[in-house]
């Protein structure tokens, strides 16, 4: 059996630990469940939760058991881990339709197959629906001293600006909670998250131990940060990466992974990627070696695009990647997958009608400053439309050169691509 702590801590994945030494001896003795939540507070999990589901799958690899929770019951209050302010609460429908949205995200990464690893997926609304107020506090709140929950960092800092409701105050039970049901239940004996659950997962060890008197574990991995400051997951404009590939394009996804920062991408690799450790030190020194062919980012970008939305998926994206910068043909793009990489380039759009001269579209997709410079980028055969070259100052694209009827790819040299969309209004 893989020694997953070991792999673990290589990957840089292990931030805190109860006891790693009992743990470790705890894995070796057989099969051992965990589990790890996910609260529905929006449509889509994100790329910070695809630490935590791979955390699942890894340990599942290594022939252990896991749990994948959807907070049916905490989504509807949310957890103020990190947060400054109160949560807006949504609607129990709402909530409901999430859950199902983030159960199907979980469970694609998981091996449902009969055996003693196969995996499980709960909503802790099954156990926390039925209860009384009176039970909740009888059973569960005479194990929490208030003093100690005060004591808090997330407490603290927010009785220290915004101040904090009992609803968020009472999360830290409810999550406890959930490891106590999945204990008596499943026999569960492990609980993963981010470093910033660390309070919410200690306390249900804890709770494990007042009520049952029996031995738990948790294990957290450290939050990602990104070499240049800014936030793992985040576009510039700080919008998110969905693991939906309606709310984040499969193109999308593959570019955030193929822009990566070469001080990043060992790191993003040892995170999310299930190469051997021999692969990804190869990797890392063909990127040290060459790091303008960009070998661990295009690895990456392929592995991951591949294991959220599918080998075909990642075909096509692959496709009109080197397509956009003329290394294959726009023409068999299908259209969704060429609007979607469009979307992440300079772009014009253009009322139904005439079009204006490929000098006027130049200027207004953002690819060349002025009219005067675009003249110049054609003069000097630099200009491309549709990967064709375009040999006249006054070339006018036609109807038939639009791409499904309505796009057109530009592009200014080797790198520089940009495009226009034909609109109805």
């Amino acid at each position: 059996m893989t020694d997953i702590l070991d792999d673990l801590a290589w990957r840089g994945l292990i931030a805190q630990s109860t006891d790693l030494d009992e743990l470790r001896a705890m894995l070796a003795a057989g099969p051992v469940t965990l589990y790890c939540g996910f609260d529905p507070t929006a449509p889509s999990l994100h790329l910070g939760n695809l630490i935590q589901i791979l955390t699942l799958r890894r340990f599942q690899k290594a022939g252990h058991r896991p749990i994948g929770l959807v907070g049916g019951a905490t989504g509807l209050i949310g957890d103020p881990s990190g947060k400054s302010a109160e949560r807006v609460l949504n609607s129990e429908e709402t909530v409901a339709g999430w859950v199902e949205r983030v159960r199907g995200q979980v469970s694609a990464f998981l091996d449902f197959d009969e055996g003693p690893t196969a995996a499980t997926m709960v909503s802790n609304l099954d156990w926390t629906g039925p209860m009384s107020a009176i039970e909740f506090l009888r059973d569960i709140g005479k194990h929490f001293p208030v003093n100690r929950m005060l004591a808090r960092e997330t407490v603290r800092a927010r009785l220290d600006s915004t101040g904090m409701s009992y609803t968020e105050f009472s999360y830290v039970l409810l999550q406890s909670m959930d490891f106590l049901e999945l204990y008596r239940r499943h026999g569960c004996r492990l609980q993963t998250g981010g470093s910033d659950q660390w309070g919410n997962l200690t306390a249900g060890v804890d709770l494990i131990r007042r009520v049952e008197g029996g031995s738990a574990h948790a294990l957290t991995t450290p939050l990602l940060t990104k070499a240049d400051g800014s936030k793992f997951g985040k576009t510039a404009g700080g919008e998110t990466y969905w693991l939906d590939p309606e709310l984040t394009s499969p193109y999308a996804f593959y570019q955030f992974w193929i822009n990566a920062d070469d001080r990043d991408v060992e790191k993003f690799l040892k995170f999310f990627s299930f190469r051997s450790r021999e692969e990804i030190e190869d990797l890392a020194k063909q990127g040290a070696d060459r790091p303008a062919a960009r070998a661990p980012q295009r690895a990456l970008a392929e592995e991951m695009t591949t294991l959220v939305h599918g080998a075909d998926e990642t075909a096509r994206v692959i496709a009109a990647s080197r397509a956009l910068f003329g290394q294959g043909s726009l023409e068999e793009l299908d259209e969704r997958t060429l609007h979607a990489a469009l979307s992440e380039v300079p772009r014009a759009e253009v009322p139904v009608g005439e079009l204006p001269s490929v000098v006027d579209l130049l200027t207004a997709s953002g690819l060349c400053k002025s009219k005067s410079e675009a003249r110049r980028a054609i003069a000097q055969g630099g200009a491309y439309l549709n990967n064709a070259k375009v040999e006249s100052e006054e070339a006018v694209p036609a109807s038939a050169d639009l791409l499904h009827g309505r796009f057109l790819v530009l592009r200014r040299g080797k790198r520089n691509v940009g495009g226009v969309e034909v609109t109805a209004s």
